[in-house]
């Protein structure tokens, strides 16, 4: 990237000397002393997206004074202004589910610029864009010595037609680096290796520039590098690709929530339960939108592994960010972590002499505040359907208890029908627990000696970036399975067990310590380098224990160690999910159910006979912290990272090949040519009203991008796996649907297609069903195609919170491919709406009352939006509902295009069919 000197803050621009490095950068001090306004009381975080508009202020990049002058208004009226502001990251990030699309995206878009008489070199990332393969491999085997390798087999087997693709896109796009399978996931490879916390580049003149590190990532867990104070958030693939291609990220100056912790963890307590608190608190104070950055002297005993823990969680908490300041904790992990000693220097001199830095005397206007003494936290796990349930590990199997009685009623069955359900197959009844009222069923698994009942634990995973980055709590769950091995426990046959760390490093220094024995006898063998269960990639249990599962309609759980759990997001099998730190993840293999309450009831009994509990196999903090400082080494970060983009024989071996644009193999059931950029002329045209148009969905709260477009598994009876059939593709070779985001028709047809997704205008269904044009039930892809041919606009209805948790962009891909014009519900998440828009889907949000519930919809109503030929950001606009007796009701809502620019987008079809107009127009 050329860094381009503004005509109005050259006068900022200075020149920094550190050691034998001379570099020039944009002061923050000086744009004050200049009159701009004082920034003297602005947050770190909001201090660096000001560094980037006075580096870019000129006329070219659509960044004016008055931009600038807008952050001294913020301070001056209590962490407000919403100002629109154009926002260029250094770099982007991706990972492979959602990389690959957004290659897909680009390699068409080449297409489409030599269609309208341009040039395919046109279509180049401008800036750095690192895609990590991360989400590939697959949990198939495990708990055994073979597992890794049979895994990584597998990956290639299932994998190869993307993985040529990928590797394309390499040898293709400028400026695009592929980090190979079996390195790590993208967060933390960005954490330990790519970040720098503070970037250089040379100018068009050839002088080095410093400036604070940022970025964009395809994966919302992006943020979790916020924690090396590297400004960075999650955006659909749709947002990212602009921003590769030169278009700025189009937003309003946001309000920042200081968070301060004071005090220290206790002993006995992880990171882990610190951030599910953290979590708990901000979902409660409401952040969508909005930065968070933490400050106050508990930052001076946080490691900057559970800052790192902490800032991954944003999206768990709804904020864009959660951003740690640059101190001393910043410094000594960058040095660590086998950074230059040169860059290291640079970092501290440069937040020192640019306000970055975080001293005693911190103190900065924040929009709002909140506090927590991080000696009152205890052990905690979250669930079993959202991260932000969170509860106290005294209460975990109480809780669990009250899920259980929610969903299961109590009901007396009558004698006959328990003598029928016997003889059907083994008893269902109800399993009783210590303190429960009989809620609970049980089944007995054929072929074993052993029952499952509600509560089961069937899965137990180590997995994740947002734990497998911290040595604190996986040196913790080692030394829980040296302790529990030397005692003769072990995990319950039933439970699949895994570890798949983030990088490599884990397991230099869980080997290093000799714990990866340890972790292997109860089970805990490496599987692979990647997300595995926490995106889905948990892979099939024993076929037996799904069986029983499904016979005795069983509450089955899971616990892991990740970020989500979503309903229908980490098994099929498994309908209670939950988030707990790595050694508890390893206590509850142990125990294998979540009825016993870990903290007082006996894990098992040792070699002799004697109740063992949880205490009895707990480490202490002076044992993790000397394992962590004696195994966590400089030399190890520098030695795994030192071929980091050279990947593995099986990577090498990987032929692809050597073309500007793509040959797209027409049997491909993995890669696919969109159908977004072809025909399209090179003007834009207005934005259409929506008009008569019918109701595909109507949807409640909390529902996710998982619920919209699932990552994991899929079965032959569904749309996705009938196209594969009609292909020849067996049942053992679907993959997911995450892997097959490179192909629109699979997409399309898993859209809204998640098995536990809920459409109101059907009575207690479950899964993606809707009312076809002829009033019977249907799939949601076929009655969505059927009002296609008819010319039939359709909207969606839905809650609040709507498309919360991860970025992907498919989620509105698939929507505008089904046809979806408008979506009005109570509330989006951030990333999901500004997705729709850049698909070209209109947001609305219902105002003055209305809901959806308010409404009666049943889904046999039509509705019509005019004026969105003349919107405005923002605008209040009517909604005219048409019931199925002829009655209407007008309503007014609000259109969620909250910028200028979006509306272009809109206008143009979203915004890469607006850049390639651009793009088309310049050549």
């Amino acid at each position: 990237m050329t860094i381009t000197v503004g005509k109005d803050t050259a006068k900022t621009r200075k020149t920094l000397t550190v050691g034998d490095q001379s570099v020039a950068y944009y002061s923050i001090p000086a744009a004050q002393a200049a009159g701009l306004g004082d920034f003297s009381k602005l947050p770190a975080a909001l201090k660096v997206v000001l560094e980037n508009l006075l580096r870019f202020e000129d006329e070219g990049f659509s960044v004016s004074v008055d931009d600038i002058k807008a952050f001294s208004d913020w301070a001056d009226n209590g962490g407000k202004n919403p100002r629109e502001i154009a926002y260029r990251p250094a770099r982007v990030l991706m990972q492979d589910f959602t990389g690959v699309p957004a290659v897909v995206d680009l390699a068409a878009m080449r297409d489409g610029i030599v269609a309208l008489g341009g040039d395919a070199q046109q279509i180049n990332p401008l800036n750095p864009v690192d895609l990590v393969i991360d989400h590939s491999v697959m949990i198939d085997e495990f708990g055994n010595p073979r597992a890794f390798q049979m895994n990584v087999d597998r990956e290639y087997e299932r994998n190869m037609e993307r993985y040529q693709f990928l590797k394309w896109g390499q040898g293709a796009f400028n400026n695009f680096r592929v980090v190979p399978p079996g390195t790590g996931i993208c967060h933390q490879v960005n954490l330990e290796y790519l970040a720098q916390t503070v970037w250089t580049d040379k100018d068009q003149n050839g002088q080095e520039v410093a400036y604070p590190d940022t970025l964009v990532g395809t994966d919302s867990h992006t943020t979790m590098v916020n924690g090396l104070a590297v400004l960075g958030w999650g955006v659909g693939g749709i947002e990212a690709e602009a921003a590769m291609l030169g278009q700025p990220v189009s937003m309003l100056i946001p309000e920042v929530v200081g968070f301060e912790l004071t005090g220290e963890m206790v002993e006995g307590t992880t990171g882990t339960d610190l951030v599910l608190k953290v979590v708990e608190m901000l979902r409660e104070l409401g952040v969508v939108g909005k930065f968070v950055e933490f400050f106050g002297t508990g930052l001076d005993h946080l490691p900057l592994a559970d800052r790192a823990t902490i800032a991954n969680m944003a999206p768990e908490y709804g904020a864009t960010c959660g951003f740690f300041p640059i101190d001393n904790e910043t410094l000594r992990y960058l040095r660590n972590t086998g950074r230059d000693e040169d860059r290291i220097a640079l970092v501290e001199a440069y937040a020192k002499e640019n306000g970055f830095w975080r001293d005693p005397d911190y103190s900065p206007v924040y929009t709002a505040k909140l506090h927590l003494d991080m000696g009152t936290i205890v052990p905690a796990i979250s669930g079993p359907k959202r991260p932000q349930d969170y509860i106290a590990l005294t209460d975990a199997a109480t809780a669990f208890g009250k899920y259980i009685s929610g969903q299961r009623p109590e009901k007396a069955v009558p004698a006959e029908e328990k003598a029928e359900m016997t003889a059907e197959g083994g008893p269902v009844t109800p399993h009783h627990i210590p303190g429960d009222s009989g809620h609970h069923k049980s089944q007995k698994v054929e072929g074993e000696d052993y029952t499952l009942h509600d509560g089961s634990i069937v899965i137990a995973s180590i997995t994740s970036c947002t734990n497998t980055s911290n040595p604190y709590v996986m040196i913790g769950a080692g030394l829980v399975a040296r302790k529990a091995a030397a005692l003769g426990l072990n995990r319950k046959p039933w439970v699949k067990t895994s570890l798949a760390p983030g990088s490599q490093v884990v397991s230099e220094y869980l080997e290093a310590a000799g714990l990866q024995e340890d972790l292997d006898k109860i089970g805990f063998n490496l599987v692979g380098y990647g997300c595995t269960t926490c995106i889905g990639n948990s892979g099939p249990i024993q076929p037996e224990l799904s069986d029983a599962i499904a016979k005795g309609d069983l509450i089955a759980t899971s616990v892991l160690s990740g970020n989500r759990n979503f309903e229908g997001r980490i098994s099929p099998d498994v309908r209670a999910n939950y988030l707990a730190s790595p050694p508890l993840v390893v206590a509850y293999a142990i125990a294998g159910d979540m009825n016993i309450d870990i903290t007082k009831d006996p894990l098992g009994q040792d070699k002799d006979g004697n109740d063992v509990y949880l205490k009895d196999i707990w480490p202490t903090n002076q044992e993790i912290n000397e394992l962590v400082e004696k195994t966590v080494t400089r030399e190890a970060f520098i030695s795994k990272y030192a071929d980091v983009f050279k990947g593995d024989e099986k990577w090498q071996a990987v032929e692809t090949p050597d073309s500007e644009t793509y040959d797209w193999p027409a049997a491909s059931t993995y890669v696919q040519n969109p159908p977004y950029f072809q025909g399209m002329s090179k003007d834009a045209g207005t934005i259409k009203n929506v008009t008569d148009a019918k109701v595909l969905a109507v949807l409640g709260d909390m529902v996710t991008t998982d619920h919209i477009s699932p990552a994991g598994s899929f079965k032959d009876t569904t749309p996705a796996g009938q196209y594969l059939i009609e292909r020849q593709v067996p049942v053992r070779e679907f993959n997911s649907y995450g892997s097959r985001r490179g192909n629109h028709q699979i997409m399309m047809r898993g859209t809204f297609a998640n098995i536990r997704i809920k459409n109101e205008m059907l009575d207690g269904v479950e899964g993606g069903y809707t009312k076809g044009p002829d009033g019977a039930q249907t799939s949601i892809f076929d009655a969505a195609m059927a009002y296609q041919d008819a010319g039939t606009p359709l909207v969606i209805f839905a809650g609040e919170q709507y498309g919360a948790g991860s970025s992907r962009d498919w989620a509105a891909k698939g929507t505008a491919l089904l046809g979806v014009k408008a979506v009005i519900a109570e509330s989006f998440e951030r990333i999901h709406r500004s997705n729709l828009v850049g698909m070209g889907v209109v947001p609305f949000e219902f105002t003055g009352g209305d809901t959806r519930k308010s409404l009666g919809l049943t889904g046999d109503e039509t509705v019509t939006i005019k004026g969105l030929d003349a919107v405005k950001p923002l605008q209040e606009m009517t909604a005219s509902i048409t019931y199925a007796d002829g009655t209407t009701k007008d309503i007014t809502v609000k259109c969620r295009i909250d910028t200028a620019v979006e509306i272009e987008y809109i206008e143009n079809g979203g915004v890469l069919h607006y850049v390639l107009r651009n793009l088309a127009k310049a050549a």
